[in-house]
């Protein structure tokens, strides 16, 4: 089962900043479970997902049956940093232009807080811009080599306001966490079989992150995918994520 986060694909309002944090998103996940009817199940996120899946499960280990997480992101100003100020930037300068264009030169120092100036004001051309720019800066870094296919969707004006509302929103203020809280409290996962995928050339979310999370959380798979970057379609990425949710499926069949 796939859910909409608050205001984004089918949820409404559309980009809804209001009521949306981390832990709105982690109470919506047990309700849904609740709704279900099931005490145990499998969470599955990647990327922010890794990030929200993480904070479902440190919140309600008794109710994770396994966690399988890929492409890891905690919301850690040094992974932020790295992406939306500096770091990523020197490995695709011609695309980071772009990025920062919609942003005078003097704002550049905090490019989160320029972008959530612009993505809540009033001047509907400027929201749509900045959604626009914010949004391809991701798409078109998600994969190690150039994807047209891939990137191409990031471009659509509906897509790219919620996304870049509800992304910048969420990394101003941090996803409502302690900088490595997510790592930190690894512990709570103790006794949750746990599967990690890590494209070793993931831009987004550098491998780093991923391996401090198997520091913490050695009981859990660990697997570093080679020539890979951050897509789930990765090559290597999409093949041992499909192995990893058959071996658990069959567990609980037996």
């Amino acid at each position: 089962m796939l859910f909409d986060q608050r205001g984004c694909g089918n949820s409404t309002p559309h980009a809804g900043l209001e009521a949306n944090t981390t832990w709105h998103l982690v109470a919506d996940m047990e309700r849904l479970r609740e709704a279900m009817g099931v005490d145990k199940w499998l969470v599955f996120g990647g990327s922010w997902g890794s990030a929200l899946a993480l904070a479902y499960a440190q919140t309600h280990p008794q109710h994770t049956s396994e966690l399988v997480l890929r492409g890891i992101f905690t919301v850690r100003e040094s992974e932020l940093h790295w992406y939306y100020q500096f770091g990523a930037s020197e490995i695709h300068p011609e695309k980071w232009v772009d990025f920062v264009r919609p942003i005078p030169e003097v704002e550049r120092g905090d490019l989160r807080a320029a972008y959530r100036k612009r993505l809540t004001g009033d001047d509907e051309a400027v929201r749509l811009e900045c959604a626009k720019a914010w949004s391809l800066w991701e798409g078109r870094t998600l994969t190690l080599l150039p994807d047209p296919e891939t990137s191409g969707g990031f471009e659509d004006p509906h897509f790219a306001l919620a996304f870049a509302r509800i992304e910048n929103h969420y990394f101003v203020h941090h996803g409502w966490l302690e900088d490595n809280q997510l790592i930190r409290d690894a512990g709570k996962l103790h006794g949750i079989p746990g599967t990690v995928v890590q494209g070793r050339y993931d831009l987004a979310c550098p491998t780093r992150t991923a391996w401090e999370l198997h520091q913490a959380w050695p009981q859990a798979d660990f697997h570093l995918i080679e020539g890979a970057g951050h897509a789930f379609s990765e090559p290597g990425i999409l093949d041992r994520l499909i192995r990893t949710t058959d071996r658990y499926a069959g567990l609980a069949e037996t």
